[in-house]
Order: structure tokens, then C-alpha cells, then sequence
């Protein structure tokens, strides 16, 4: 029986993992470790043919060695990002696997979920309430009614925001280095630069992959061109924004509001319950302060049906490695 050492592990990790091994018959054992992959932690899995990770784990050039030279041969990414994992140094050594799609869906509706409680004040609003204080002083918002909305990214997430933003009546300008100009005549996109998203948009959504060249694509000079009051909200990956150019932003009230799923340095928080430490991290603190941005643990992706895919694409990724079938889902140097 295989054994598939689980990095990163939580209770829910654990529970569909078992629920979809069972149901569908892989016949798999796992080893759940509840500390992210890294170099001081890639020894718990010595002897494990096949390691899981996350978005959070590290698997730099010196954790490939470290897991080849342990036995391992396959990555398993729960996820569908690999900007964590190099994959020049896992060439020839430790074959990549990941979970591409598991609900666009869950991540497009959190969005969505995101502009409107940031617009609406629904978080200040429910604290409020919570302490006696029924005033709506500070909690104005505007109607999203033929505002203007700039989508950086429009692979499927986007597609499906973007058709549920439809029936706002919004105006989308979107960029992406693949234009899809079919769904863009459907669905009345306008495609073109980032300038003139950043330029125009009430709201701006990021939805792009983190690649070198999408690194900070939000930074001091991007903010320069926003207009005052602009919303932004990612969901996709921390690095796209650059934290200390957002907080200048905010600062200075050209970003009007942010909702952030994901942040540059989460890694070292996200997933994990830090509420009796003292925070180290001077620019998480700094945003948490400010009562115009949200911050949630990235769980944009948190619903049944996407951990019940991630579980099950898993588990068959790693099957048919086994029984040397194609990866249709292998990840490798230049994608």
C-alpha cells in the first residue's frame, strides 16, 4: 500500500482525503504532517515515494534534493498554482503533479462576496451592531450599477465573476496576455491594458497566475494611476500586490477600500491560530488596523465541492503515476 505523506495537513485535509480514499476505492494510507514542507521539514517525509503540498509549502531547489535523495519521486499539489515549487531543480528528479481546476466557482463567489461586503461596510456594520451601536455613520456605499470593473486574469475564475457581474449591469475592461475574444464579444468584455484598467476602474480584481513577470503588477506606480477611491480585491496570489506600496495607497486614500484573500507573506500565518502571539509581521498588522480592508486566511477556495475535487484529483494523479499511465495534469519547467 502506498503511503502519501501530507504536508501542511488540516482537520479537513485529513477528513476528504479519507472520504474520497474510501469512496472511490484508491487504497492509499496517508501520513498527515501538520507542518508546511520546508527544508527543516522535508526529513518527515523519508521513505514516502509520493509528498502532497500546498500553496504555502516550500519547495525550493535544496527541498527537491533533500526529498529525491529521500526517496521521493513524486509532487502531488493539492492546489493549482506552482509558483512555490522550482521546477528546473525538480526536473529529472521528482515528477509535478497539481489540481488545475477544482471550483472556479467557490473562488469567483467569494470575490464576488468580497466587493459587496466591502462596499457595503458589512463587516464594520455586523461589529457594530454587535456592540449596541446601531448608527450607519461611515457605512455609505455606492451601487455597483454601471460602475466600471477592471479584471487583471481571465482564465475560468474570472469567467465565471465575470458572468455573475453581468447581472450588476457593470462595465468590464479585463487584460490578459491571452485575450479569449469569443467570451469577450458575449459577454460585452473589453479587453486592453493595465493602465487603462488601473485608470478607469471603480473595482480591480485580480484572477492572473503569479508568474516574474505579474509579481507585483499592483505597485507604487500602478496605484499612481487609480482613481481615487478605487477597491481592490485579490484572491489570486499575495506577491501580485505589493504590500508596502498598498499601504501607502490606503494611507493617501487612492485605494478607497481592499479585500485581500491572500497576502504577500501568509505563509508564516495563514491556516494557523496565532490570536495569543504578539504579530511580528509589521505590515499584516499595519493593514488589520485599517478598518477599510478585509483580510481573510485564503479560503476563497473553502467549500465542499472544491475540497471534494482537490481530494479526488489527487488521489488520481498520484494513481495514475503509479500505474504509469499519462499526467494529465504534470507540471513542468516553461509552462
Amino acid at each position: 500500500m502506498t503511503t502519501i505523506a501530507v504536508f501542511g495537513s488540516q482537520p479537513y485535509d485529513e477528513h476528504f482525503f479519507n472520504l474520497m480514499n474510501a469512496e472511490k476505492n484508491f487504497g492509499f494510507s496517508f501520513k498527515f504532517i501538520k507542518e508546511n514542507l520546508t527544508e527543516k521539514t522535508a526529513l518527515l517525509a523519508k521513505g514516502e515515494e509520493v509528498v502532497c503540498a500546498f500553496v504555502n509549502d516550500t519547495v525550493n531547489a535544496k527541498v527537491i534534493d533533500m526529498l529525491h535523495s529521500n526517496g521521493t519521486r513524486l509532487l502531488a499539489l493539492r492546489c493549482a498554482g506552482f509558483n512555490n515549487v522550482d521546477l528546473k531543480a525538480a526536473e529529472g528528479k521528482i515528477q509535478v503533479v497539481r489540481v488545475p481546476a477544482y471550483s472556479p466557482y467557490a473562488v469567483a463567489e467569494y470575490a464576488l462576496g468580497l466587493m459587496l461586503a466591502s462596499n457595503r461596510h458589512i463587516c464594520q456594520a455586523r461589529q457594530r451592531t454587535r456592540e449596541g451601536n446601531f448608527s450607519l455613520h461611515g457605512l455609505i456605499g455606492f451601487d455597483m450599477h454601471e460602475k466600471t470593473i477592471g479584471v487583471i486574469g481571465t482564465g475560468k475564475i474570472a469567467k465565471v465573476l465575470i458572468q455573475l457581474l453581468s447581472g450588476f449591469n457593470v462595465h468590464i475592461l479585463a487584460y490578459d496576455i491571452y485575450p479569449d475574444e469569443n467570451f469577450a464579444q458575449k459577454f460585452g468584455v473589453k479587453y486592453t491594458t493595465p493602465d487603462e484598467i488601473f485608470k478607469h476602474s471603480d473595482i480591480i480584481t485580480l484572477h492572473c497566475p503569479l508568474t516574474p513577470e505579474s509579481r507585483h503588477i499592483i505597485n507604487a506606480d500602478a496605484i499612481a494611476k487609480m482613481k481615487p477611491g478605487v477597491m481592490l480585491i485579490n484572491t489570486g496570489r499575495g506577491p501580485l500586490i505589493d504590500t508596502n506600496a498598498l499601504i501607502d495607497g490606503l494611507k493617501k486614500g487612492i485605494i478607497g477600500a481592499a479585500a485581500l484573500d491572500v497576502y504577500e507573506r501568509e505563509s508564516d500565518y495563514f491556516y494557523t491560530d496565532h490570536s495569543t502571539e504578539v504579530m511580528e509581521d509589521d505590515n499584516l498588522a499595519r493593514l488589520l488596523s485599517f478598518n477599510n480592508v478585509i483580510i481573510s486566511s485564503h479560503q476563497a477556495f473553502f467549500t465542499r465541492e472544491a475540497l471534494t475535487n482537490i481530494a479526488t484529483t489527487t488521489l488520481e494523479n498520484v494513481r495514475a503515476y503509479l500505474e504509469h499511465k499519462p499526467l494529465v495534469n504534470e507540471v513542468k519547467v516553461g509552462m
